[in-house]
């Protein structure tokens, strides 16, 4: 009798703390109470997000760090796990 085991890697949680952190160090400047100071209709609340196809964590996280229109990119000046805090 043969058993077959399916390893995974652990998925590892987002630090939601951190998150708020760099969000507050990053993008509060445009995005203060989850508003768009640049763009008004484009908002971070759940509606626009979707409305507007960003309402992913890897959607955001794409924009994050390659930027789009207006916004800056932040890959060069954010980690990884930074990015990935503040998309979560």
């Amino acid at each position: 009798l043969v058993s077959l085991c399916v390893l995974s890697a652990p998925t590892i949680a987002a630090d939601l703390e951190h998150g708020e952190q760099i969000f507050t160090a990053n993008c509060s400047a445009c995005h203060a109470g989850g508003n768009n100071v640049i763009i008004p209709d484009k908002t971070l609340r759940k509606s626009a997000l979707e409305e507007y196809g960003m309402n992913s964590v890897d959607k955001i996280t794409t924009q994050v760090t390659y930027g789009k229109n207006a916004m800056p990119a932040f890959g060069e000046r954010l980690t990884d796990t930074d990015i990935e805090d503040v998309a979560n």
